[in-house]
């Protein structure tokens, strides 16, 4: 086990910022985690899960399942019935990210789903095989939080993993560590919507820094004792510049 960790947010398609963030990583001396959504909605979603792929595969990186992850092995499992969603949730973006040449106004869904597991096959089973939440010392990591009225937060129901959002926020901490999580941007955690900076509150840490809606794109770096680096990537008039908050 390495003596520090290095976590970062929700990517939802942001090469460039991850690329410029990855620089901040000491590969030598901190693991490397994402919290999960890694597609959607920004302009390279096929980018951001290819080099996440090989950062995992070749790296030892852990990456959770987000929920946007779980959209997307819907749409393909299901097309008929989960297009529709998939669109509303900026699925659109990653099919042409995926599938460039394709005319999306001419293919059905079943017929979209058909090429992009013909063409992808490694990237889906990929995704099919990220795990739920990652414990480290004295922290629990995971895409959205963990059910805090359980006994036993690994009990948690498989979607809440994912999913969930106000139940967990306004819930009470007793599982005695510190949990990181993304899935909800930090300016609705601050009820500010100008402060994507990083929430904090009851042993609870939401790094979410909505990148891909002109935020920040957040890495922590923690060790057993408590964070010891903070970065983020904000893209400003098509710049990139990075902050150390600490």
């Amino acid at each position: 086990m390495k003596e520090k960790l290095f976590v970062i947010g929700d990517l939802h398609g942001e090469y460039e910022m991850l690329k410029e963030l990855l620089k901040k990583w000491d590969r030598n001396d901190q693991q490397l985690l994402f919290i999960g959504d890694l597609a959607d909605r920004g302009p390279n979603s096929k980018s951001c899960i290819e080099l996440v792929q090989y950062l995992v595969q070749n790296e030892g990186a852990i990456c959770l399942t987000g929920n946007h992850e779980q959209i997307f092995l819907n749409f393909l499992r299901h097309p008929d019935s989960y297009f529709g969603n998939y669109l509303i949730n900026g699925g659109g973006n990653t099919i042409s990210s995926l599938l460039p040449d394709l005319k999306q106004s001419r293919a059905t869904p079943e017929e979209i789903a058909a090429l992009v597991k013909e063409h992808y096959p490694k990237l889906k089973n990929f995704i099919e095989t990220l795990p739920l939440y990652y414990e480290w010392h004295d922290y629990i990591f995971v895409h959205a939080g963990v059910d805090l009225s359980l006994e036993d937060w690994k009990n948690t129901q498989a979607s809440d993993f994912y999913w969930i959002r106000e139940p967990f926020h306004h819930g009470s901490n007793k599982t005695g560590k510190t949990i990181v999580f993304g899935h909800t941007p930090t300016p609705i955690l601050h009820q500010d919507s100008s402060n994507f900076n990083v929430w904090m509150s009851d042993n609870k840490i939401g790094i979410d820094g909505g990148a891909v809606y002109g935020g920040i794109l957040h890495g922590l770096v923690f060790d057993e004792s408590g964070l010891v680096a903070h970065y983020g990537i904000q893209k400003t008039d098509e710049t990139l510049q990075t902050i150390s908050f600490k």
